[in-house]
């Protein structure tokens, strides 16, 4: 043996049709490389037209809305309109309780500055407050203004004199004003209904608290 192989190719019909096999996938392979490589170009081709990060300037013709001094202005506008409807609410406020006022005589009037001088004088809340009773008074009976119904009982067993003072507060619990009433002479058993009413608009709304009730 001198080291060569033969190799013996097998002949007759089997021969061919493994050619054309061969042909074919060779073929099909050749059509998908080209394929790829089409789209492959396409991408990059996209890629490079439109490059990724680069900004775009907006259509300024699109935007709607006010500009900033328009809104500064309306503003402005609002809120000058809103003082002077408070304005008008607490002047229509104070001539409604000035009317009211009116309505009570000039008696009750005498008793009011004669209560509130008494009650200067006095420390504490007084020795009366079992005394007194206070009701509100609806706003459609009274003008619209704030008003409570003042009840002044005297239960002892002699004839006496009270001084009533009466705050007006507000949500903080601070006192925003003060009235006096009273009654003079009030006999045993007996009791009278004097009002007390504020000067103050409607809103911020205010709470009567019953701050002294003194008998002398």
């Amino acid at each position: 043996m001198d080291g060569t192989m033969s190799v013996t190719h097998p002949k007759g019909p089997g021969r061919a049709p493994r050619r054309i096999i061969l042909g074919i996938a060779l073929g099909s392979l050749l059509l998908t490389g080209g394929l790829v490589g089409c789209g492959n170009g396409s991408n990059r081709s996209e890629a490079s037209s439109s490059p990724a990060g680069t900004p775009r300037t907006p259509n300024v013709s699109s935007f709607s809305g006010t500009p900033p001094s328009a809104l500064a202005s309306s503003a402005s506008s609002a809120i000058s309109s809103a003082r002077a409807s408070a304005s008008a609410a607490a002047s229509s406020a104070s001539a409604r309780a000035s009317e009211f006022e009116a309505s009570v005589d000039a008696e009750t009037q005498r008793r009011s500055a004669a209560a509130q001088k008494e009650l200067k004088n006095v420390e504490g809340r007084g020795n009366a407050l079992s005394e007194v009773a206070m009701t509100g008074i609806p706003r459609s009976q009274s003008g619209g203004v704030l008003a409570v119904l003042v009840t002044i009982t005297n239960k002892t067993r002699s004839a006496a004199s009270y001084a009533v003072q009466v705050d007006f507060k507000n949500a903080a619990g601070k006192v925003v004003e003060t009235r006096y009433v009273g009654a003079e002479h009030l006999g045993p058993g007996k009791k009278e209904q004097p009002i007390a009413f504020s000067h103050q608009p409607p809103e911020p709304k205010l709470t009567p608290v019953l701050a002294k009730a003194q008998r002398y």
